[in-house]
């Protein structure tokens, strides 16, 4: 092999120390302290380093990383499975010099690394979903509380959280105990639908324990609510920067946009902020996707995904593509991770799943028969993900043209097997 990066060096990162390794020269260690990290940056330039490879190690990483680049270093941040060393030899010395050998010869692959403010974004977007997590563990603490004292609220309303949960619950930390009083702050439709079982479910065996612990629940799922409204905040203020001088593009009118059932952002004219970002190109008229999963798409990968030359790159880099490990006969299934913004199409192509009037739905059910849910959900996740690369990358007519056809594709095979039952069964088909 021939080498294709002159002056590279390879830095092992750990909590306490930095290694780093530079081509005929002894293994150098730094702390992690900035002014240490400064002196690991001066060491390069001094050595006329031009290009680093280090490992995406937690979040060890992030300010090394900033310093480097302001130093000029084209710095390279890359998988750590692909620098996986032999058995028994593994050491921080050893790391940092293979890291080094692996990218002067080219072996190695960049990392996508946001910047300016779609690193912001991403920090706030990641943060609010840490805070959703937080507070769906306390809506569970909240429904384990009512049924310790059996007040079956989570049997009768579809979610205790709502607006006529959260009153019950507010009017029974209050002391109020009386079910045809608590069954007046429901709302009207509830009332109607589901008044007997409603009150009986309101008849509950209070103790000390369960009204403490619901009081608790109660309070720390207000507190996380919140938080995530500061972070809605944020998010607001970086979108407003980033549109400052923009207006939406000739032909594109503000229009009702999809509704977003849960944990919708308080964010005002989110969708006229993406479309501006994306220069008219409406993603949410693939099919699963809202204005908010449109935003975390967009808060973890940007804009521009020319930077991926194609769909099938595009979709690898997802982990939504199978991997490649045939060795003779044996063609093993090599997993490749499990990345954020994989599991966000494939939370997509699980509601899609249950749709009834779209192909994709059909196709996903189709395969879940063969296959099982969880490919079903992936390949359904690839096909929107390749879709959405279409359309940010090539426009809206390559993505609705490939849908039409997709849905043409769809009723040819209906009519095909409708045609071959009935000459199976001597029956005739006659249009209606």
């Amino acid at each position: 092999m021939e080498k294709m990066h002159f002056h590279a060096a390879g830095i092992d990162i750990g909590a306490r120390k930095v290694f780093v390794g530079l081509e005929g020269q002894p293994v150098r260690s730094f702390e992690t302290f900035t002014s240490d990290l400064v002196s690991l940056k001066n060491y390069l330039l001094e050595h006329k380093v031009s290009t680093v490879a280090m490992e995406a190690t937690g979040v060890y990483w992030y300010v090394l990383y900033d310093i480097l680049l302001d130093g000029g270093l084209d710095v390279w941040l890359v998988d750590g499975r692909q620098t996986r060393q032999l058995p028994g030899r593994k050491t921080d010395v050893k790391d940092c010099q293979w890291i080094q050998q692996l990218h002067s010869y080219g072996l190695l692959n960049r990392c996508y690394v946001s910047e300016g403010h779609i690193k912001e974004l991403r920090s706030y977007q990641r943060l609010r979903e840490d805070h959703l997590r937080s507070a769906a563990m306390h809506v569970q603490h909240m429904q384990k509380a009512l049924i310790e004292m059996n007040i079956r609220l989570p049997e009768v309303l579809s979610q205790v959280h709502g607006v006529s949960g959260m009153a019950l619950i507010d009017a029974i930390l209050q002391g109020e105990r009386d079910p045809d009083k608590l069954f007046s702050l429901c709302h009207k439709k509830i009332r109607e639908n589901k008044g007997e079982e409603l009150l009986k479910a309101l008849q509950g065996h209070y103790t000390a324990q369960g009204l403490f612990a619901l009081g608790q629940a109660y309070k720390a799922y207000g507190f996380y609510q919140g938080q995530i409204m500061e972070c809605d905040s944020q998010i607001d203020s970086v979108l407003q920067r980033i549109n400052r001088d923009k207006n939406l593009p000739p032909g594109i009118s503000e229009g009702k946009r999809k509704a977003i059932r849960h944990n919708k952002p308080h964010i005002n004219n989110l969708g006229d902020h993406l479309l501006k970002i994306f220069d008219g190109k409406d993603a949410t008229k693939l099919p699963g996707i809202t204005d908010y999963n449109w935003l975390q798409l967009y808060t973890e990968v940007g804009s521009d995904l020319s930077r991926w030359p194609s769909e099938k790159h595009f979709t690898s880099w997802l982990g939504l593509s199978p991997g490649q490990d045939r060795s003779g006969k044996k063609n093993k299934s090599k997993s490749k991770g499990k990345p954020a913004v994989g599991q966000i199409f494939k939370q997509m192509a699980h509601g899609l799943l249950n749709s009834k009037y779209i192909g994709w739905g059909s196709f996903a059910r189709r395969l879940r028969g063969r296959k099982g849910p969880a490919i079903a959900i992936k390949a359904t996740a690839r096909k929107l993900a390749a879709q959405y690369w279409r359309l940010i990358v090539k426009g809206a007519d390559f993505v609705e043209k490939g849908l039409q056809a997709y849905e043409n594709i769809i009723k040819k095979q209906k009519q095909r097997r409708l045609e071959k039952l009935a000459f199976e069964l001597n029956r005739e088909l006659v249009p209606a």
